[in-house]
């Protein structure tokens, strides 16, 4: 935690919290690997100086290691080490340094001692704030005044960030306030969706190309992470970043430099706060090998995990009120009110939100036909296999146009609801390119940006 914080702590043995903990943070050490304390692990706090006179922090009486050897100093999220002077070197997975930053995993080697860099999940209890608002968050429920009072410890920092949560939880208003909350508020705000890009056009997306890049790059490009230079860059869909990319975001993360497709020479320096979110387990993800651990680590320097709507259903009237402008919420007729607390909102935040926008079109909400405004969403009255109505009296292509967009909002309401609002899973079901499936899914307001 930065100084200054008070949040309690409790270690977890091994590399990770348990999935079920909702905020973590890092904590870094450094374990001895050779000797006869072997085992032996060493906190980096700021700094740490390594060597044989006994004023080090890391004391280490072996006859290849120098007096004073090196030193580690952490640079926000990075850790360089830079070696002293020392007789028989400094290396870091096999090569010599003078200077070098250390990876998740990375081996350093001290003369002919082994140690081995290792980064902890540490689940943080967190004290909620009294607040039930803060920036684009509404909530008065436990989980949501704890995000609150992380949020501000954690704004100020330049820290890396991992919010985790099902589709439509808030994971970009969450994204959107830790920016309006920091140092860079005034910088740009830039959103990047890993889901809504086909697979050859995320490389570019992110990094830029140069003209002639590739067939069809007729004009230079800035990617994402050069305009969100002096700002915040939000990752979300992160899980969906391919594989084959990682290592280049990573490598772009730890160097703080990238090159643009097709760039010859030189590279481009930024300084830019990363948030990511994913939708997954990303830990989970990591064992089963479809996300890179040393990525993984490079993000999660904190985890937030944001609550589903039908685990803080405390916080309906707040979220109907605020989304409405007003005081709606008392307005419903208690049926309505039923409807609202017995439904299991698949789509979370994003689908009330959906919900609120057609109750704020009616002019008088308590005469409202309670059994219509949760239909797309609690379920179409139509059982499986019964066909769409059809009026016949009207011109030919209406009729056909109609019926077409029907069928399309059916089929999208209930591939959403079987997914439980998952877009890559909803593609791959349907047999849709994503990029073509979110356009459909804005076309009906079924799915709206990344910044809610």
């Amino acid at each position: 935690m930065p100084t200054g914080t008070s949040i309690p702590q409790r270690t977890v043995l091994g590399v990770r919290a348990a999935s079920s903990d909702r905020f973590a943070s890092q904590e870094f050490s450094l374990v001895l690997l050779t000797g006869p304390q072997s085992g032996q692990t060493y906190p980096i706090g700021q700094s740490l100086r390594i060597g044989k006179a006994p004023d080090n922090d890391v004391v280490i009486d072996h006859p290849t290691v120098s007096r004073n050897h090196l030193t580690v100093r952490r640079q926000g999220d990075v850790f360089l080490v830079q070696d002293q002077g020392s007789t028989n070197g400094t290396f870091i997975d096999g090569a010599q340094i003078k200077e070098g930053f250390l990876r998740a995993g990375a081996l350093l080697e001290v003369g002919d001692v082994q140690l081995r860099f290792q980064p902890m999940i540490k689940s943080l209890d967190v004290s909620p704030t009294a607040q039930d608002r803060l920036g684009d968050l509404v909530g008065k429920s436990l989980p949501m005044r704890q995000i609150f009072a992380l949020i501000q410890r954690i704004a100020p920092t330049d820290s890396t960030l991992l919010l985790i949560g099902e589709t439509g939880v808030g994971k970009g208003a969450a994204a959107r306030t830790i920016h309006k909350l920091s140092p860079r508020a005034t910088g740009p705000f830039v959103i990047f969706d890993c889901a809504s890009v086909s697979e050859n056009l995320i490389e570019s997306e992110l990094f830029g190309h140069e003209k002639g890049a590739f067939t069809g790059a007729i004009a230079q490009r800035v990617g994402c992470l050069e305009r969100a230079d002096g700002g915040t860059l939000f990752l979300d869909e992160i899980d969906d970043l391919p594989l084959d990319l990682q290592p280049k975001l990573l490598r772009a993360l730890e160097d703080r430099e990238f090159r643009r497709l097709g760039q010859s020479g030189g590279t481009h320096k930024f300084d830019t706060r990363v948030i990511a979110a994913s939708k997954k387990d990303l830990w989970g993800e990591t064992q089963a090998g479809r996300f890179r651990e040393d990525l993984y680590f490079r993000l999660s320097v904190f985890t937030l995990t944001l609550p589903t709507l039908r685990d803080r259903k405390e916080d309906l009237p707040l979220l109907v009120d605020a989304m409405a402008g007003g005081n709606v919420w008392n307005r419903l007729s208690d049926k309505q009110r039923d409807m609202f607390n017995a439904h299991t909102w698949p789509g979370n935040v994003r689908e009330l939100r959906n919900a609120v926008e057609r109750l704020k079109h009616v002019a008088d909400i308590p005469e409202l036909a309670s059994e219509n405004f949760l239909r797309e969403y609690a379920g179409p009255d139509r059982q499986e296999g019964e066909t769409l109505p059809v009026n016949y009296a009207g011109p030919f292509k209406d009729v056909k146009d109609d019926l077409v967009r029907a069928f399309e909002r059916e089929y999208l309401t209930r591939l959403l609801a079987k997914t439980r609002g998952n877009i890559a899973k909803g593609a791959r079901d349907a047999g849709l390119d994503r990029k073509h499936l979110y356009s459909l899914l804005h076309k009906y307001g079924l799915v709206q940006s990344s910044e809610e």
